[in-house]
Formats: C-alpha cells, structure tokens, sequence
C-alpha cells in the first residue's frame, strides 16, 4: 500500500474554528440510521455516506466532525438526504459496523466512509467482499484497492499541546484522559507527553485509559480523580467520554470560580462545551484534526475520477491537518510564541515526534 503525505487546504477550514453542525436534533431508526430518506438525485450526482462507531453522530469530536464533512460535501452538490444524496448510520455497538457498512453499499451510496481505527476488521472484510465499491476509512488503514486510508499526525498536534499544558499549570501536574487503548490515541497520549517535557522535564502527567469513547461517566470519574490530586489541566482524547471531563471541570469552576482548572479539548473546537456562565469557560484550547476536510477533499475527487483507493493519506502539521485551535485569550503571547517556535521545527522535521505512548 502506498503511503504519502497529501495536504490540502484543511488550514482555512480549521481556522474558522471547525464550527460542527448541530447533529442532536438528527432522529434515528433503532438501528441508528437516520430516517430522511428522500432524496431527491440525477444520474450525474455522485452519493456519499458514514458509519459512526460507538460513539454516535453527536460525540462533539472525530464522528460529529465528520458528518460535518459529509454534509457540506451534499450541501455544496445540491445533493439531499437520504438515498442517493448523503447520509449516515449510527453504531450501537462494534457488532453494528458491518451491518452498517453493508446497509449503505445496498443503498448504492458512491462513496462509503467507515469512521474510526475499531472500523478496520469490518471494512477489511467488506471491501474484499465488495470490490467494486469505493470505500474509505478514518484514523485507520486497510490494504485494499477499493478503500483510501486516512491518517493524521495526532502527536505534532497533541505535543503543541502538551507544551501549553506544562507551561501554563501551575500545581506542576497536568493529566491525559484517553478513550480505548489504541494506536490513534497512543499518538495523542505520546506527543502531549513529549511536548508537556520539551518545556518542563520535571512535570507529573497522570494518565488514564478508559477503555471507551461513548461513557461520559467514565471521563468524569477520571477527571475528578486527577483534579482531586492536583492536576490543574487536563487534555483529553476519548471522543464522547471527554463530555464527562468537561462536565467534572465545570462543576468545579461553578463551585470555585478561583479554581485554576481546564480542559484541552480534541478533534474539533469545543469551547462551546467549557462554558460555565456567560463569563466563564474551562477550555484553554483544542486540538484540531481535520476530519471533516479530509472527507470532503476525498469526496470531490472521487467525484472527479482521483479516488485515492489503496492509499494511505497522512496529515500533520506541515500539511495543515492538526493545530490548536484559538484560546480566546486562554493561552498569553508568550506561550503562544513557544507554539509558534515548536510548530515551525516541528514542520520543518527538526523535531521529530514520537508515536507510541511511553512506558508507565
């Protein structure tokens, strides 16, 4: 399978602050698909769709982002949801994903994006069963011609970071909140650590796996646990368990506006989701991938004729495919102008950041 860097113009979307589209008020079926299925098509429009994992449409991080992708791709199309426009299924459980997959290629969806390292069983499986279809997998890779692969540099996001929690805590613990012990959060876990040391190599950072992505409950056990010893900043990469730790941050801010607590948020830009009252908000930042541009950008080439099926594309931050998002003024100049400094070697290839999360 070939493997290269392929960057697009994600700086702009990510910039804008990946704005996600309100998915909440999607209804489903109780097999978690959506239920507008008219759509109203010509044989020149060409069909996209998305299988969430266990997270769900609605997890304010990688799946919402996304669907986000997805429908700006119809928007820009004329295209309606539902059948030959675009739409996504919602998975209960990993037992959902071939079904879902499956659901959707019956459907004759042109494109069919599985979103999610878990995915790539199913869509191995799948895409040798399908060879005809055009498939495509987030944060995972499969060895197929009908299936492009997309990767990102989670560390060179996850080190800039880590270099902000360090420099700015001042209890001297920072904490990491991860969903399933996996290669894609490995890469969040390793580069915050590397970036919160390249500033303070005396720093504590707890860690904690969760071993989910859709228990908010197990987020804000593990952030009340880091804060309750500490742990004055918090960086999360679980996905919808990250709500509990913004839920947990919250209260706490609520109870003592003094308190010195935050979050770093993931994926996508969820300042919404650190407001206190109109005054306050706990998120110093977030890191942002560019989930939903990668699925537009692979949408309109294989629109075009350019699917990039047996590839593996990578996305980091010398392609624009990971930043921090804007602070709001969370973050001061002179932190700012350590990101900056880290952001350049880091593009340039002068530092290189690790992938696999170190040994506790």
């Amino acid at each position: 399978m070939k493997k290269r860097k392929f960057g697009f113009a994600l700086t702009a979307v990510l910039a804008a602050g990946t704005v996600l589209a309100a998915c909440g008020d999607e209804e489903t079926t109780d097999n978690g698909s959506s239920t507008d299925e008219g759509a109203a098509t010509t044989e020149d429009t060409f069909s996209v769709a998305m299988v969430t994992d266990v997270g769900g449409v609605d997890d304010k991080s990688f799946n919402q982002s996304a669907w986000e992708g997805i429908q700006e791709f119809g928007e820009a199309n004329g295209l309606a949801k539902g059948n030959g426009g675009f739409d996504y299924l919602q998975s209960a459980s990993d037992a959902d994903y071939n079904t879902n997959i499956n659901n959707l290629i019956r459907r004759d969806f042109d494109l069919v994006f599985g979103i999610g390292y878990m995915m790539e069983d199913a869509m191995t499986e799948i895409a040798n069963e399908n060879t005809n279809s055009k498939l495509a997998i987030i944060d995972g890779v499969v060895d197929a011609p009908n299936v492009v692969s997309v990767l990102f540099k989670e560390q060179e996001g996850a080190f800039l970071a880590g270099a902000v929690a360090a420099t700015m805590s001042t209890t001297g613990k920072i904490g990491f909140v991860g969903g399933v012990d996996i290669p894609v959060i490995n890469r969040f876990h390793a580069g915050y650590v590397a970036g919160a040391k390249a500033v303070n190599p005396d720093i504590e950072i707890q860690v904690q796996y969760t071993g989910a992505f859709d228990k908010a409950d197990l987020g804000k056990t593990a952030a009340n646990l880091m804060y309750s010893s500490g742990v004055d900043i918090i960086f999360h990469a679980a996905g919808g368990t990250g709500n509990g730790v913004f839920s947990e941050a919250k209260e706490r801010k609520a109870k003592d506006p003094n308190a010195n607590i935050w979050v770093i948020g993931v994926d996508a830009d969820q300042y919404d989701e650190g407001q206190v009252d109109a005054n306050t908000n706990i998120t110093l930042t977030s890191m942002l991938k560019g989930v939903n541009a990668a699925v537009v950008d692979i949408s309109t080439r294989a629109q075009d004729g350019d699917f990039n099926g047996g590839e593996t594309l990578v996305y980091g931050l010398k392609e624009g495919g990971v930043q921090l998002a804007d602070s709001r003024g969370a973050i001061p100049a002179d932190v700012m102008a350590v990101v900056e400094d880290y952001t350049a070697k880091i593009s340039s290839g002068e530092i290189v950041v690790p992938e696999e999360k170190p040994a506790q």
